[in-house]
């Protein structure tokens, strides 16, 4: 059975110990996708958000793990590390999301590729400190660009290396106002 990993932000360039093999393919599932998730080291990070975002195709790679639990616990030590149960930052197709649109489209998309489990990162949109807070495109701009030092490079690396193919409207404005153009070669 193939499991797959979704990725559109730093676990694409920089997966850490993630047990995945092989390159990032560009042709995950359509998914609605947003740099909506202010995190406390001042990046503004992608994330999942409510199905009235346009949609971005994600990207995804082959886990070298034997199970939806192995899967699950990796990504999530991954991605929330500081948690005693990482794996609930984690969603999972089939069976496994709350997030009944995303799993659609994700079960419709592995169905295609014959993959029979997928992982992916589901960690809320987040502004000003409140989780599930949509900031708009000009308090997220605004945001950064009143960042200083360490936290503007930080947050400004990490648009400029989220892959090209996530081309968001936040993304967009982001490049029009700050100048922060894709330097990511995938």
């Amino acid at each position: 059975m193939l499991i797959a990993c979704l990725g559109w932000g730093s676990l694409v360039w920089k997966p850490g110990d993630l047990p995945v093999r092989g390159k990032w393919f560009a042709d995950g599932p359509f998914l609605p996708i947003e740099f909506a998730r202010q995190s406390s080291d001042g990046r503004m990070t992608l994330v999942l958000m409510p199905n009235t975002f346009p949609l971005v195709r994600s990207m995804w790679k082959p886990m070298s793990v034997g199970s939806t639990r192995e899967a699950r616990k990796a990504l999530g030590v991954r991605e929330c590390p500081q948690s005693d149960k990482p794996e609930s930052c984690v969603d999972y197709w089939p069976r496994g999301s709350k997030n009944t649109t995303v799993a659609r489209r994700v079960g419709q998309w592995a169905r295609e590729f014959d993959i029979g489990t997928v992982v992916w990162t589901n960690l809320p949109p987040r502004f000003g400190g409140e989780n599930n807070r949509i900031a708009t495109a000009e308090d997220v701009v605004s945001y950064l660009g009143g960042l200083e030092g360490e936290k503007r490079e930080r947050a400004k690396e990490y648009i400029q290396k989220a892959p090209q193919q996530i081309d968001t409207g936040f993304r967009r404005a982001i490049e029009r106002e700050l100048g922060w153009m894709c330097m990511s070669p995938i």
